[in-house]
């Protein structure tokens, strides 16, 4: 028999697998494999659980996000409800005041209109009293203004009967 190295490699590497499965080494890679692949499938599995829960988290803030907004905008309308009502509140109450105020102002005018006419009117009398009287004493002597006086008393006298009559 012929001894070269191929001979000694390969009597080398029998020994070599002959000792591997002895030592049941090959069983042991396989039952760590195995156990890596269980831990891999655990934490898969945890992931899924996680990611489950994350969705099922985020499905609730979504939703507590949107009955937010929705309680926002109620609450937004209701404030522009309110202050329009206030507005108009506040318009009809201006409006009332400066109505009172117009009316009040009409009446202190008519008021100052009428005291401005009898003024007017007591002023112009005593102005035509006045003149009267210069135009008399300037124009007539006394004679004159005695019958003028009784004949005006005469003149009253019979307007009074008449309206008595």
């Amino acid at each position: 028999m012929i001894l070269d190295a191929t001979f000694w490699v390969t009597i080398s590497f029998l020994i070599f697998l002959g000792v591997l499965i002895y030592f049941k080494i090959p069983q042991k890679i396989i039952s760590t494999l195995d156990q890596n692949i269980l831990n891999i499938k655990n934490q898969i599995n945890e992931a899924e659980k996680l990611k489950e829960d994350a969705k099922n988290i985020l499905t609730e803030h979504e939703k507590k996000i949107s009955d937010s907004k929705n309680e926002v905008k109620e609450m937004i309308g209701k404030a522009n409800d309110e202050a329009e009502k206030n507005v108009l509140k506040t318009h009809e109450e201006f409006y009332k005041v400066m109505e009172n105020r117009k009316k009040a102002a009409e009446e202190r005018i008519k008021q100052i209109k009428n005291q401005a006419l009898k003024d007017i009117k007591n002023t112009s009398i005593k102005i035509a009293i006045e003149s009267v009287e210069k135009l008399l004493k300037n124009s007539l002597d006394k004679s004159k203004l005695d019958k003028i006086y009784t004949s005006s008393i005469e003149e009253t006298k019979l307007a009074l009967k008449k309206k008595s009559s």
